[in-house]
C-alpha cells in the first residue's frame, strides 16, 4: 500500500483543531485523555508531532472542518 504524505487530509494537530474551531491543544488533550475516541488508523504521532486524518477530526467532533487549512496558518 503507498501513502500519498502530500494529501490534504492528513493535518498536524494544532492546524487541525483550529480548522475545527477548537483551541490549539485540542487534538492533543483528546488523543492524551481519551485515545480512543479517534478512529483506529486516523491518527498517529511522528516524534513529537501529532498527525490527523479529517477523519479522525470528523469522527471527534461530529462535523466537517469550519476553516481550510490556508485560513489557520
Amino acid at each position: 500500500m503507498k501513502i500519498d504524505l502530500n494529501t490534504p487530509d492528513l493535518i498536524g494537530s494544532r492546524e487541525a483543531s483550529l480548522m475545527w474551531g477548537k483551541q490549539q491543544y485540542y487534538v492533543r488533550t483528546i488523543w492524551n485523555k481519551h485515545p480512543e475516541r479517534f478512529p483506529k488508523g486516523t491518527i498517529r504521532k511522528f516524534g513529537h508531532q501529532l498527525i490527523v486524518t479529517r477523519e479522525g477530526m470528523e469522527a471527534v467532533t461530529g462535523h466537517m472542518a469550519k476553516f481550510s487549512e490556508g485560513e489557520v496558518k
